[in-house]
């Protein structure tokens, strides 16, 4: 079996790469093991200062990488730049923050003295998704590296030169051969490496499906896993928001990366005071999106990563329309060779219909009215899902306590929902569990050891 590396905005093929026989994933996974010890025995601060030269190599190459993520996935070239520059971020700030955040803690106790060493656990399996093909690996990489664990990567499919780029920045970068590695599989082989001894915990950013088998492969080996699922996020405009700022942010959050993000909105929830001149805003400045082909730079709507993404997005929107759900505008995908689909409004949105109770990846935003903010944030918990959220009101006491009730991992106040190194992120309930960035993000996949001397 081979993968096809195939750019989305015309259907060409880029390339054909041959995954490997379960041979050469065996000579692999040996080849990290054989590596692990000696890569946890390194000080930190060689670590940290690989990680450093690892951005450093990034933000030299970045034209480069960009330019192979939109080939590769489709999206936006000023997104692919700021994905890349983000990565880099990501590498300086485990490589400033890794020995503080690693130090040993002192702690009070019986013991003359007594403290938690934090110490890597081995080998993490990092399963990725395509919609952030650099970026979701590095959170992942940035932290687990200066921590002194080993990497295994398991990407899409669909991204495979993007996979064998990012192996090939860390040997560039100087780290030890085989501390990371990309392992060229088929998704059936992902059980086996979870089972195998030589692998010590596992991660995951991608759907409910993947994370439930993923999550029941680790649980039954008895390994650490931590999940990053899909998200369905509210929304909330109250009636004292400024519409100005939040119908820009509305749209930057649906549309970005044509709206194949877990933490971009998805349900709108506007209360009933301010509904009809909100919609109508968001409708204006959803039209004014130009499709194109991504590598322009004037182009502001990209096309989705593959044909079975459209088809079955587009099944959602016909059964919720179906259902009662008013097509505002778009809601068809676009005829040529590209994965095009348009820019699209579901207004009136209920109960019971797909657009309300799934999580809709693409470029069609959901519009669930509210009669005030109790019920927007009944609407805006009543997801299954609870990754990120937001809220926007002119008083900043009430965004927050509505901030505080929202049920979800993350929840912004008048602001974009996004992750930053500097902050934990990860979701609860079908969202996943754990977190990755920030100190909590680095302290997922160590041994958090007591030692005792009296």
């Amino acid at each position: 079996m081979s993968l096809r590396s195939i750019n989305p905005y015309d259907g060409t093929l880029l390339t054909t790469i041959e995954s490997w026989d379960s041979v050469k994933l065996n000579h692999a996974l040996q080849d990290v093991d054989d590596a692990r010890q000696d890569w946890a025995d390194t000080p930190i601060e060689k670590r940290c200062g690989l990680m450093m030269e690892a951005a450093r190599v990034l933000r030299a190459r970045r034209d480069e990488l960009a330019r192979l993520i939109t080939l590769e996935m489709g999206k936006l070239i000023g997104e692919s730049t700021a994905e890349v520059d983000k990565c880099a971020l990501v590498c300086e700030y485990y490589a400033g923050q890794g020995m503080d955040f690693l130090a040993d803690e002192m702690l009070e106790s019986d013991a003359g003295r007594s403290f938690v060493a934090y110490q890597p656990l081995g080998t993490v399996l990092a399963v990725m998704p395509w919609n952030f093909p650099f970026w979701q690996v590095f959170r992942f990489a940035a932290p687990a590296l200066v921590a002194g664990n080993t990497g295994l990567l398991k990407h899409a499919s669909n991204v495979p030169q993007c996979a064998l780029a990012i192996e090939e920045i860390f040997q560039q970068a100087g780290f030890p051969e085989n501390v990371f590695r990309t392992l060229v599989i088929k998704a059936s082989m992902v059980e086996s490496v979870i089972a195998d001894e030589r692998v010590h915990a596992v991660t995951l950013t991608g759907s409910e499906p993947a994370g439930s088998a993923v999550a029941s492969q680790a649980g039954k080996h008895l390994k650490k896993s931590v999940l990053e699922l899909g998200g369905s996020d509210a929304f909330i405009v109250l009636e004292d928001a400024d519409l100005d700022a939040a119908v820009k942010v509305a749209v930057t959050s649906r549309y970005l990366n044509c709206g194949q993000s877990c933490i971009a909105a998805k349900r709108f929830i506007p209360v009933a005071d301010i509904a009809d001149e909100f919609v109508e805003r968001f409708r204006q400045a959803v039209d004014a999106l130009v499709p194109g082909n991504p590598l322009d730079v004037s182009v502001t709507l990209a096309p989705m990563a593959r044909f079975d993404l459209r088809d079955d997005l587009h099944e959602q929107v016909l059964a919720s329309i179906h259902n009662g759900a008013v097509a505002l505008t778009g809601c068809m995908p676009e005829g040529g060779d590209g994965t095009f689909y348009q820019a699209s409004i579901l207004d009136h949105v209920k109960p019971g219909m797909r657009a309300y109770d799934e999580e809709l990846f693409g470029p069609v935003a959901t519009v669930i009215r509210a009669d005030d903010e109790q019920h927007a944030l009944m609407v805006a918990n009543g997801s299954r899902f609870g990754l990120g959220g937001s809220v926007w009101t002119e008083d900043l006491d009430r965004g927050e306590r509505v901030a505080r009730a929202m049920q979800c991992g993350c929840a912004f106040v008048n602001g974009l929902v996004k992750s930053d190194p500097r902050l934990p992120f990860g979701g609860i309930k079908a969202s996943g569990y754990g977190r990755e960035l920030s100190r909590h993000g680095i302290r997922e996949f160590v041994n958090a050891k007591t030692v005792w001397i009296r």
